[in-house]
């Protein structure tokens, strides 16, 4: 189990960041009568997103403003994902294209940082053929960015470096820009230990790491404090969270935090899903009803080939339990189709417990090969024209059991989060307890709010609602 002391808190190196921070921000002062402005742009997951508001934290702490047009831009940094190749490609293919931006704007910065930078094989690409790209970091480099900046800035030093980050450092305290008032993202723990036989993550991500129950705690009261209402706890297995309590016992004290405001977290694995877990979840006032327990295939077979650590009737107990926990109850899982070696009956019985859970929504992929993982040279004979055929039946699957759950809701009352304008003359949007949209009409200024809605119709994808007042 993973301890609190096995990472790292390096204080001596977080003085050099804010003593680079001051450089940096002296240097701009001098240099610009107006702030210069930075475009950050971050793909993937949310954990990546959550990392771009601490990489907009530290640049506004250096003296950026922000602008999210390329042309405008003096700083382009761009925060990476490595789950896919595919999303590789694409930035690939974006970074290249700012060779041209960087001809007009001699001066132009521009960074990548982040999981697939994490990749040495990626970092040396940058270095030999995107020479137009100064700075390049991995997914840890928080310490080092801001000395970086001032070497690219102030020395013209290009640093293209991702070996030795220091991956089981964590570093708290870093200042934050967040993006999206009245919900806020909070990291809990890093890193995965998994190594499930399609995923990257913990090759570029590093081993899991825990943050301090204390340093959550006190990072949850200042959001609520400020206002916010709807908080995600974020990992990429937050229930193998092990901070020297469990995941279970951190939600129990979140929830006693005084104020109005809601949790949830993000993403769990079943084989670290807990009853008590669950127990918790149902206990506690302001945990949402909403659990996303990404099941990726129906068949014992593919789960193992998958490295998975647990089996399709293990995973059907722990939703029945939670069932009956929380009637209410909404589940969304993440299912891959066409995974190598997959059979015509592997995906049936995918089909039947897609069925039989009666998923709210699914988050469905077809299967990419991905460099470096223990998958990429499983022997895969089903040609990509039939795994697109199983892809769409069980998009059109879940689309009828998430039609029949939303058409469910007409006629109920629901407590929503309004989140702000929504499409349309006067229209709000908010987000229930259960995750899901719901659309109503009403005053902008209840935005940030509490709110009761009844529901009046359904869509494939939110709900209409009206205020009760």
């Amino acid at each position: 189990m993973q301890k609190t002391q096995d990472y790292i808190l390096d204080y001596t190196r977080l003085a050099a960041q804010r003593q680079y921070t001051g450089l940096v921000r002296e240097h701009l002062a001098r240099t610009h009568e107006t702030p210069p402005l930075a475009l950050v742009h971050s793909f993937g997951c949310q954990q990546n997103a959550a990392d771009g508001e601490k990489l907009r934290g530290m640049l506004a702490e250096m003296g950026y403003g922000f602008t999210d047009a390329l042309e405008e831009a003096d700083f382009i940094i761009y925060n990476t994902c490595a789950v896919r190749e595919n999303a590789e490609k694409r930035v690939f293919g974006t970074v290249g294209a700012l060779k041209q931006y960087k001809r007009q704007k001699p001066g132009l910065l521009i960074a990548l940082v982040g999981c697939m930078t994490q990749q040495q094989s990626v970092a040396d690409r940058l270095k030999r053929s995107y020479p137009h790209v100064d700075i390049v970091a991995g997914a840890d480099a928080w310490a080092s960015l801001p000395e970086r900046i001032y070497q690219a800035l102030c020395q013209g030093k290009r640093s293209i470096k991702t070996e030795g980050e220091e991956p089981d450092t964590i570093v708290e305290g870093l200042p934050t820009r967040r993006a999206g008032w009245p919900k806020a993202w909070v990291t809990v723990m890093y890193g995965c230990n998994n190594f499930c036989s399609y995923c990257i993550v913990p090759y570029v991500r590093g081993r899991e790491r825990s943050r301090r129950p204390e340093d959550i705690l006190r990072e949850v009261e200042g959001l609520v404090g400020e206002g916010y209402k709807d908080i995600t706890l974020l990992g990429q297995n937050v229930n193998s969270y092990a901070g020297g309590i469990t995941f279970a016992q951190l939600l129990k004290e979140i929830d006693a935090i005084p104020g109005e405001f809601r949790i949830r977290f993000m993403t769990s694995h079943p084989k670290d899903c807990t009853r008590e877990l669950l127990d918790t979840m149902a206990a506690c006032r302001k945990v949402s009803r909403h659990l996303h327990l990404p099941v990726q295939s129906g068949s014992d077979v593919i789960l193992e080939r998958m490295n998975r650590k647990y089996t399709v009737e293990r995973y059907k107990e722990l939703i029945a339990y939670a069932r009956e926990k929380m009637p209410d109850l909404s589940l969304t899982s993440d299912i891959i189709v066409g995974f190598p070696g997959e059979t015509r009956e592997d995906f049936r019985q995918t089909l039947d417990l897609v069925q039989e859970v009666g998923y709210t929504a699914l988050y469905t992929f077809l299967y990419s090969r991905r460099g470096g993982t223990k998958a990429e040279n499983f022997p895969d004979p089903v040609p990509p024209e039939e795994k697109s055929r199983w892809f769409q039946e069980l998009l059109e699957v879940q689309g009828r059991i998430g039609e029949g759950y939303m058409q469910r809701q007409v006629g109920s009352t629901l407590r929503v989060l309004v989140e702000g304008p929504g499409k349309g003359e006067g229209k709000l949007t908010s987000r229930s307890d259960q995750n899901i949209i719901v659309e109503f009409t009403g005053d902008a200024g209840l935005a940030g709010q509490f709110a009761e809605v009844e529901i009046v119709s359904a869509r494939n994808w939110a709900l209409e609602g009206r205020l009760i007042p």
